[in-house]
């Protein structure tokens, strides 16, 4: 991601609106052929599977859609005219977010949890998100996105990804076994498009000047906000799974799939959310930060937990 970023900083021409890569065009077609894959590669009946847990279900899209959101209304009442305009709508956009598919599912089944619980919160999360992201980074932001409001920007963010998962999801009766087999590559090309979407952002919020004057003051402020943001919902949503009463494997997938925010969507959805946005860049580092802290915690983390999870040999 770093990486992305430093290229973009040195020749942002080259990837900015309007220049020889025609980013604009190429990230639109990208983002709907990684949704498409998305919904070729997930199989309905893991989904089918973890759908009947609906307390484990409530918790996890309570926890994503309504206490990081507030969460995040807090802290911008705390932070007040302290907080740069374009820092507090990166906070409320990372809040905003919906959670991963990926890497959930995947610390989800290294730390011995319930993974069909996991895939089945995931997806939905990914699914609610395209109507209800908007509809927060609006209500706590002041962003309409598209010219043409927020209603078109909910279809957009429609168009570019749940109509393509939806096509895939109907390719799979005979496009799975051919799915599996290339799983390795299609996910290397899903990552390859987020780094294209990052770099296309950064590039074009350098040729509009944004970074000038910034420092590591700022990179380390925005560091140390991801980490308190991080702790704070691991800490509240870990206390909530227990006096839920969940099991642990319950409890291991709230944790994964209700703190974890998801940055193929939100490099997605800044395309169409923040068009325009001179600051793009700078309002999608908080999410960047996040996304990188709670894959080394999660990698950290959950093979500890699947240690913890075995039967006592004794």
């Amino acid at each position: 991601m770093f990486a992305a970023v430093a290229l973009a900083a040195l020749a942002p021409g080259v990837g900015a609106t309007g220049g020889p890569l025609r980013a604009e065009i190429v990230t639109k077609f990208g983002v709907m052929a990684a949704f498409y894959v998305y919904g070729l590669t997930l199989s309905f009946a893991a989904l089918r599977g973890g759908a009947m847990h609906w307390r484990l279900h409530l918790a996890v899209q309570v926890a994503t859609f309504l206490f990081f959101p507030l969460l995040a209304a807090a802290a911008l009442r705390l932070a007040g005219p302290r907080l740069p305009a374009d820092l507090a709508l990166g906070l409320v956009y990372l809040c905003a977010m919906p959670s991963t598919i990926s890497s959930a599912v995947a610390l989800t089944g290294v730390a011995r949890g319930n993974v069909p619980g996991a895939v089945f919160n995931a997806t939905l999360s990914s699914l609610l998100g395209v109507v209800l992201t908007p509809l927060w980074l609006h209500a706590l932001g002041g962003v309409a996105g598209t010219p043409g409001g927020l209603e078109r920007a909910m279809l957009d963010i429609a168009r570019l990804l749940l109509l393509p998962m939806i096509a895939g999801q109907l390719c799979r009766s005979f496009l799975a076994e051919w799915a599996a087999r290339h799983r390795p590559k299609l996910q290397l090309t899903d990552r390859l498009l987020i780094l294209f979407l990052i770099y296309a952002t950064f590039c074009d919020s350098f040729e509009r000047g944004v970074w000038r004057g910034q420092g590591w003051a700022l990179l380390i402020g925005v560091t140390l906000g991801s980490a308190v943001l991080f702790g704070v919902s691991s800490v509240v949503i870990a206390w909530v799974g227990r006096a839920l009463g969940f099991s642990r494997a319950d409890r291991t997938a709230l944790l994964f799939c209700g703190t974890q925010k998801s940055l193929a969507q939100g490099a997605t959805m800044s395309r169409i959310l923040l068009a325009g946005h001179p600051a793009a860049g700078l309002v999608l580092l908080p999410l960047m930060i996040y996304h990188a802290l709670q894959l080394v915690v999660g990698g950290v983390l959950a093979p500890r937990w699947a240690k913890a999870a075995e039967p006592d040999s004794s």
